[in-house]
């Protein structure tokens, strides 16, 4: 069979970690062990029976048979109007502020090419969500990374961007609750965002993947809800996570009228939008009285707490998250990254994500996800109990 040559432009996308991550996974599992899989950042938990049973009725709809406008439904929209409005006094308007994505990876990929021009460069943190790259890879344009260290809570500190970068940046990416960190954000580091952009002229670019999943009683805040964020830039909200629809593919992206203009022109050349059954779906979670993502969330902290006492209880000092779910846990002595999972993988049958894959700065770390029942996460804790390594400073 004929081999025909990929474009460069292909050839020059990033490795895609995930994909590395779960072929692994696969190869383990085959071989028969008993793998417990807190790797990834897939949800373990079904879709609530009500958004299902909408997706059902829907489905029977003959009118959602037929190609859905191209821009995604309005009343998907005015859905997302609704949510912002409730959950965070942020008004947004449905038929200008409002792009429907299949999934948030989607758009996040998709703002690079909406926004970026060859050579141009997008401001990205390291450690972060690997896709971020492959969108400024298809953008033919430059990423500039900035550390996020534990000292400054995993927060960017935009004083250390230099004043020639920050002036040639047109995209800022970020993510709170993040991925990998757990770090959160305030109210006040958004408004200091607002303000390096504005005076930098940056489209910002906020991933609220895990926006649902705070602890302890406390809400993360939206950015949107700072002050000049809608004339600044775009939030990207997944129901991935907070309505466990990860394999649904539905999200959106509110905010700047301009930037929400250009993805839908991009994605008319694209798609004929998302099948309308999953659509009038998506808007009764919206529209839902989040009972089901409120009962999720203390799921998701009871996890949290089981998880980081029990690695206390075996010596290993770790912050517990406060945000997302994912733990980030510091190596111990002796230990890279990668010779960590594997040696977890290897004597333990458990996954985690090394931290390297996330960028230069998660050397040192493994990113560990809460997804898996209190009685998995024990039978980890005790796995870990019975290895040798040094405990963590």
């Amino acid at each position: 069979m004929t081999q025909f040559e990929q474009s460069t432009l292909l050839q020059g996308l990033p490795d895609q970690f995930f994909a590395r991550l779960t072929a692994t996974v696969r190869k383990h599992l085959a071989q028969g062990h008993d793998i417990i899989n807190l790797g990834q950042g897939n949800p373990d938990l079904p879709t609530p029976d009500f958004i299902v049973e909408s997706l059902q009725q829907a489905a029977s709809e003959p009118h959602f048979h037929q190609y859905s406008p191209f821009s995604g439904h309005l009343f998907l929209k005015e859905a997302v109007a609704t949510f912002y409005k409730r959950e965070y006094n942020v008004t947004i308007d449905p038929e200008t502020e409002v792009a429907v994505l299949f999934g948030a990876k989607t758009g996040l990929v998709e703002i690079s090419q909406c926004l970026l021009n060859p050579g141009d460069v997008a401001l990205l943190p390291d450690p972060g969500y690997p896709d971020y790259t492959s969108g400024i890879a298809l953008a033919q344009a430059q990423a500039s990374l900035f550390p996020l260290l534990a000292e400054n809570d995993f927060l960017p500190d935009y004083r250390s961007i230099s004043k020639e970068t920050a002036e040639r940046a047109k995209l800022l990416f970020l993510n709170y609750p993040n991925n990998p960190t757990a770090g959160v954000a305030t109210h006040d580091f958004f408004e200091e965002t607002v303000r390096f952009a504005s005076a930098n002229n940056i489209c910002v670019v906020h991933d609220l993947a895990y926006g649902a999943i705070g602890y302890d009683g406390v809400k993360p805040p939206s950015f949107l809800q700072a002050a000049g964020a809608k004339e600044t830039g775009v939030e990207m909200y997944t129901l991935s996570k907070t309505y466990n629809m990860a394999g649904w593919r539905v999200g959106f992206a509110v905010g700047n009228a301009s930037v929400i203009k250009s993805i839908n022109l991009l994605q008319d050349h694209l798609y004929v939008s998302l099948f309308g059954a999953i659509q009038q779906a998506a808007a009764t979670a919206l529209l839902s009285d989040q009972n089901e993502v409120k009962e999720l969330v203390a799921r998701y902290e009871k996890r949290r707490d089981v998880f980081i006492s029990g690695l206390r209880r075996i010596g290993l000092e770790v912050d517990a998250p406060k945000g997302s779910f994912f733990v980030w846990m510091p190596v111990p002595t002796g230990f890279t990254s990668e010779s960590f999972a594997d040696y977890l993988l290897k004597e333990a049958h458990l996954v985690v994500a090394p931290g390297n894959g996330f960028g230069q700065y998660g050397e040192g770390y493994v990113r560990i996800g809460l997804l898996a029942e209190e009685d998995r996460l024990e039978e980890a804790i005790n796995r870990m109990a019975k290895l040798r390594f040094a405990s963590i400073k």
